[in-house]
């Protein structure tokens, strides 16, 4: 680009110095400032720029001054994102299981661009504290934005639904034989995301693990079962459903010594009733799907719960604990 068509562009390369290099700890001389511009080949005079400042000031843009320096300096002293609120949002990524190792890093680097390059550093060090297992599927990424798509133009979707085999691959279920579903919403639960969708075969609501959805069919065929979602809570869907595992909904009476009480609200929320027993204890009326998932999270919890109804459920649980003590003797 000719130098003369640089110099039209001052005014944009000096607010990208601005933004990448500076922050109320490293604010920039005026000096430095028309160093950074010439080696951007655009010559510029101290009068100038501070003339385009008061321009950028009155677009918006909150430029700070440190007259602390004994010449001075110049800052972006406000960022649509605060460094704690990047933070979060680093420490999230990196959290996140079905976000893989090389899409958190590239994730987090775009983030730290919301940031000065002095404060992008902070950002940067978070993606290798977690030790934690990372997806490797980078393909959930297209998943989520083919859903989205999906879901926005009111269409069925197809595709292959995949599990583990002995040889750690992933291989179709149902013999390869395509799972056809009407989306509805997205859920992240349990670290890892889902889709929720209609089975107009089964007659039901299902979900899916993401990344474990092989390439996705948008379908011509408008979507079903928009009567039986809207009935749908999906915080008390997710409350239920142990793990995401399915299983018969039923209404389980449980009790806890009341020391367990934050157990209960964590894992069933607020909203849920208590009531007080002797001895210490309460009793909980909760709606869940019965499966090994939930009877795998009340031997968790061991001998201080009790299954008190149906009594359906409590021979299940026995009977699943009667199983591994059996299964560990065998």
């Amino acid at each position: 680009m000719p130098k003369s068509e640089k110099q039209k562009l001052k005014l944009l390369y000096l607010l990208k110095i601005l933004t990448e290099q500076t922050d109320e700890q490293h604010p920039m001389p005026m000096a430095v400032l028309l160093e950074k511009l010439k080696a951007e080949e655009i010559s510029a005079e101290r009068k100038s720029v501070y003339h385009d400042m008061d321009c950028l000031a009155d677009f918006g843009v909150d430029i700070g001054f440190d007259p602390s320096r004994s010449s001075g300096g110049y800052y972006l002293a406000s960022r649509d994102f605060e460094l704690p609120e990047l933070k979060l949002l680093a420490d999230a990524v990196s959290a996140s299981r079905f976000i893989t190792r090389s899409k958190s890093e590239q994730l987090i680097r775009k983030i730290g661009k919301l940031a000065s390059r002095h404060e992008a550093v902070q950002l940067r060090r978070q993606v290798y504290t977690s030790g934690q297992i990372k997806n490797e599927n980078e393909s959930i990424y297209y998943h989520v934005d083919a859903i989205h798509t999906a879901i926005h133009e009111n269409r069925q979707i197809s595709f292959l639904y995949l599990e583990w085999n002995l040889q750690k691959k992933l291989v179709p279920r149902k013999g390869g034989k395509p799972y056809r579903i009407s989306p509805w919403s997205l859920m992240w639960n349990d670290e890892n995301y889902y889709l929720i969708g209609y089975d107009a075969e089964a007659g039901m609501l299902k979900h899916f693990r993401v990344d474990k959805i092989g390439p996705i069919e948008m379908l011509k065929e408008r979507r079903e079962g928009e009567a039986v979602f809207e009935k749908c809570d999906l915080s008390a869907y997710s409350a239920k459903t142990f793990g995401m595992y399915g299983g018969d909904e039923t209404i389980v009476t449980l009790s806890f010594p009341d020391f367990l009480v934050g157990v209960v609200l964590d894992r069933f929320g607020k909203d849920v009733s208590l009531q007080k027993l002797p001895e210490g204890r309460f009793a909980v009326h909760v709606k869940v799907m019965v499966s090994r998932q939930f009877y795998g999270w009340l031997a968790g919890i061991g001998k201080e719960v009790k299954v008190t109804a149906p009594e359906s459920v409590r021979d299940g649980y026995r009977d699943y604990l009667r199983e591994i003590v059996e299964e560990m003797d065998g």
